[in-house]
Formats: C-alpha cells, structure tokens, sequence
C-alpha cells in the first residue's frame, strides 16, 4: 500500500499579502509575474484581490478589507392594532364584530360566553 505524503498549507503573513495586493494595483501590472516574482501561485494572488473586492468569502479578511464597525440601533417598535376583528359564520347567517384591543378580556369572556 501506498503512503501518500501530505504537504502542509504555507501561510503567508498580512505584510506580504499587503504588499503583493499593491503591486497589483500599479497601472499595467501584470498578476502573474507579481506572484511569480513573490514565489506565489498566480490563482492565489487573484483569490486575495477578489477577497479584498469583496467578490468572495475567505477564511482570513486581508488586512487592507474594510472592518465592520457596530453601530448602536433603535430597537424596533411594533405598532399593536387597533381593534380585535371577529367574523362568526353559521350556515347562511354571518356576523362581524369589532372590539377595541383596551378590552381584550371583555372581548374573551363574551367570546366564551357566545360559543356556549
């Protein structure tokens, strides 16, 4: 059986990273040859400018990405309605009643009461 050799991931630094992401910036850079000159995979270099665009979720933000920054919100105020709407069907016969919500336990017991 065949032992399969594993290779560990490199890590490259913020600094680096920083630096090659300037490089290729400058007017009529070329990706390729930046990363070649660093001793990096081109395709690597495009996955960093596109996580720096934010085109695409990495695991590490580049340190030139924008931070997020908390900002305090006004709790949300749900407006309660108005009135309690009852619509009641019995065969051919209907009824619809509308009671204000400051009676909502007056509303119940007469609920409660009318379906006896």
């Amino acid at each position: 059986m065949a032992q399969v050799k594993q290779v560990a991931r490199r890590r490259h630094d913020a600094e680096l990273k920083r630096q090659v992401l300037a490089e290729c910036e400058a007017p009529g850079a070329s990706v390729a040859r930046i990363a070649l000159e660093h001793g990096l995979n081109a395709n690597l270099v495009h996955r960093w400018r596109r996580i720096a665009e934010g085109r695409e979720r990495g695991t590490h933000a580049p340190p030139c990405a924008a931070q997020f920054v908390a900002l305090p919100m006004a709790a949300p105020v749900e407006a309660a309605p108005a009135e309690i709407r009852i619509e009641l069907k019995r065969g051919a016969t209907g009824i619809n009643v509308t009671w204000p919500t400051s009676a909502a336990s007056a509303c119940a017991m007469w609920l409660r009461e009318l379906l006896r």
